[in-house]
């Protein structure tokens, strides 16, 4: 049995009830598809926890996801932009939610502030050891039966070369292509209602940084199933 949990988004208690409900399924190897910070309030303390997991020797496994990037990035000596977030955005802007990831960290953004204050308070807020981990983050995990990246994968391109821009970043391209990849992807990223299965991927975001419900699976081959608080649903192509 395999563990993967979708996109945490800074929802610490959400994801504490994932904990608890893989426990309760057993346990095991958990696989966490990253997106781990930034809209919900409590970034900080999430990443806290999947550090305490693994420093205790948990077999837990972590992804980068496009908002671990952009933080990371941004929490360089000298920030760096990322280019494949769309134009006129950056990870401060509003709808992205690195303004609540610092405010985790006890730093306040405003619209007043320059850009260089925002980024020397941040530094000298944000652990070392905390961007150490976002920057480190793994860019894929492959299970065996299935193949878990952030994103997706570009069809057509082996896994082992496979980019990081598109492991956190690609949508369309993957998400429209119905033919049979390498094997089964378990991605994240792309928020939908509930967890689904097309067949050839299982997207497993269900919305946690919208306020909708983190979803934690278990896998045992490429079987499927969704643990509740009553046990395991089976998610079917």
């Amino acid at each position: 049995m395999i563990y993967v949990v979708g996109d945490i988004h800074g929802q610490l208690g959400q994801l504490e009830t994932a904990l608890n409900r893989i426990e309760a399924d057993g346990g095991g190897r958990v696989i966490f598809l990253g997106d781990l910070i930034d809209r919900g309030a409590d970034s900080r303390r999430v990443i806290e926890t999947l550090m305490e997991g693994q420093a205790a020797g948990r077999d837990w496994h972590v992804l980068k996801g496009n908002h671990d990037r952009l933080a990371a990035r941004f929490l360089r000596p000298e920030p760096m932009y990322d280019p494949q977030i769309l134009i006129g955005l950056d990870w401060l802007a509003p709808k992205i939610g690195g303004r609540e990831m610092l405010a985790s960290y006890g730093v306040t953004v405003t619209d007043q502030m320059r850009y260089f204050q925002i980024h020397a308070e941040a530094m000298a807020a944000v652990p070392q050891a905390h961007i150490d981990f976002l920057d480190g983050l793994l860019p894929t995990f492959d299970a065996g039966d299935f193949f878990c990246a952030h994103a997706g994968i570009r069809p057509g391109v082996a896994l082992a070369d496979q980019s990081e821009d598109d492991l956190c970043w690609i949508r369309n391209v993957f998400l429209d292509d119905r033919r049979a990849h390498p094997k089964l992807i378990v991605h994240g990223h792309t928020a939908v209602m509930a967890p689904e299965h097309h067949g050839n991927r299982v997207n497993l975001d269900s919305g946690a940084a919208f306020g909708r419900d983190l979803t934690a699976a278990v896998f045992e081959g490429t079987d499927c199933f969704v643990l509740t608080d009553t046990g395991r649903v089976a998610l079917l192509p």
